[in-house]
C-alpha cells in the first residue's frame, strides 16, 4: 500500500515537471506502474531499463541533428538579406 502511494506522488510531481500530463493522470499512472514493477519479472525489469535507455539516446540523437540542422538555416544575427 505504501509502494502504491509513493508510485503515485512521484507519478504526480514527474508529471508536473515535464508538462505532458496533468496531476492526476501523472498520479495514476506513478500508480500502476508501481504495481507493474512489482509484478514483472527481473528480464522484464531488464528490458524496461534498456529500452528505456535506448529511447532516452534515440531522442538525444534526433535532438541534435535537429538543432544542427536548424543552425545551417538560420542566418546568424545582424547578418545582410
Amino acid at each position: 500500500m505504501l509502494g502504491r502511494i509513493l508510485g503515485a506522488m512521484a507519478g504526480k510531481t514527474t508529471a508536473e515537471h515535464t508538462g505532458a500530463l496533468g496531476g492526476k493522470s501523472g498520479a495514476l499512472l506513478g500508480f500502476a506502474g508501481a504495481t507493474l514493477l512489482k509484478r514483472m519479472s527481473l528480464p522484464g525489469l531488464v528490458a524496461v531499463t534498456v529500452g528505456g535507455y535506448a529511447l532516452k539516446k534515440y531522442k538525444a540523437r534526433r535532438d541534435a541533428a535537429e538543432a544542427k540542422r536548424k543552425s545551417f538555416e538560420t542566418p546568424p544575427a545582424g547578418a545582410a538579406v
